[in-house]
This record gives structure tokens, C-alpha cells and sequence, in this order.
């Protein structure tokens, strides 16, 4: 049955657009499909409407002359990098590395009894990384064999700024890494080998 009065089509216009507010119910579930549509609208307007999002399509200005233009796809060129920039490159070990290791190498092993905690870590202090001392202040010195070194210190791995070092002991080999601050070389690790 149509509805033929202006004050019917008020009544039936404030029943829909009233629905949302009648309860929290009809409120939330309103929110919820609102949502929904905007969200599948935004995913499917995209692929329904042609061209390339974003990309509007050249207006004619020369009124019903029309223009051609060609256009040509860019020459792709390979970007794929071989090696890390990041990577350091291989160098020499600086001999001062190499003195710093050997230095390092003979405060670490001279511990005779009596000898503290404070004054062995001392010694360490001016050829250490500030940054590596902590870790240094939890070696028990009862636990270090080692009380000379015995041979020459060789290179293992180099690079302009970091070299690592196998230094020989009359207890375990010193598997040291030695890294290039501005204020000259200093210990930043090391391992006890075979």
C-alpha cells in the first residue's frame, strides 16, 4: 500500500534513519556495517575502476584535435649488489694491533700470587675497550692457567679497523680481537683456544 500523505513519509523516513538510535544494539551493529561496507568499497573500487590508482588520465586541451603520444618502457638495469657495502674490506694487520694484542696478552697472563683483582684489571685498563672492562671484572684470576706467553702473535683475520689475533701461552692459545679507536688500538674480546 503506497503511501500517499506527506506526515506517512516523515513517519516512514524517521523509522530508518531512527533505527541506529533506538538501542546500543541497533547502534553498534549499524557502526559495524558501515564499516564493513567502506572497507569492501575501498578494496574493490580499486580494481574495478580502470587505469592505475592514483593516475589521471590526460585531458585533451587542443579541443577535438587529438594528441598521440608514445610512450617508451624504461631500460631496466640490474641493481643486485654483489657484497655489502657494510662488509669491511680486507687489509694488512697494522703492526700496532699486532703490539696492542701482545701487550694485552702480557697483562692478561701476569697474575702471581697475591696480585688483586684491581691491579691485574689495571694493567688491562689502557689497552681495553671501556665497554669490554666489565666483562673483564667477572674473570676469577684462580681460573687463568697461563702465566707466560710463549710465541709470536699471528694474524688470523684482518681489516682496516679490527684484527684478530691467535696469541700462544704456556696455558691456553689467546684468540684476541683488537679494534681501531681514535685513541689507538685497544682489546675488545677474546676467547681462550687450544
Amino acid at each position: 500500500m503506497p503511501i500517499r500523505t506527506n506526515r506517512g513519509r516523515a513517519a516512514v523516513y524517521r523509522r530508518i534513519w531512527g533505527a541506529p538510535l533506538r538501542s546500543p544494539k541497533h547502534l553498534i551493529a549499524t557502526v559495524v556495517v558501515l564499516v564493513a561496507l567502506i572497507a569492501s568499497a575501498g578494496f574493490l573500487l580499486p580494481k574495478v575502476l580502470p587505469g592505475k590508482a592514483g593516475q589521471q588520465e590526460p585531458r585533451n586541451t587542443a579541443g577535438t584535435v587529438e594528441q598521440t603520444t608514445t610512450t617508451t618502457t624504461p631500460k631496466v638495469t640490474e641493481t643486485r649488489l654483489t657484497a655489502s657495502p657494510l662488509t669491511p674490506k680486507s687489509a694488512p694487520p697494522a703492526s700496532e694491533a699486532l703490539l696492542a694484542a701482545r701487550k694485552w696478552a702480557e697483562a692478561w697472563v701476569e697474575h702471581p700470587r697475591g696480585t688483586t683483582k684491581a691491579k691485574w684489571l689495571a694493567r688491562l685498563r689502557p689497552l681495553t675497550t671501556e665497554e669490554y672492562l666489565p666483562q673483564l671484572r667477572t674473570v676469577d684470576l684462580r681460573n687463568i692457567p697461563a702465566t707466560k706467553v710463549t710465541g709470536t702473535v699471528r694474524p688470523v683475520h684482518s681489516t682496516r679497523s679490527s684484527v684478530q689475533v691467535r696469541v700462544p701461552t704456556d696455558g691456553p692459545t689467546l684468540l684476541i680481537t683488537v679494534i681501531k679507536r681514535p685513541d689507538g688500538w685497544r682489546v675488545n674480546e677474546y676467547t681462550e683456544g687450544e
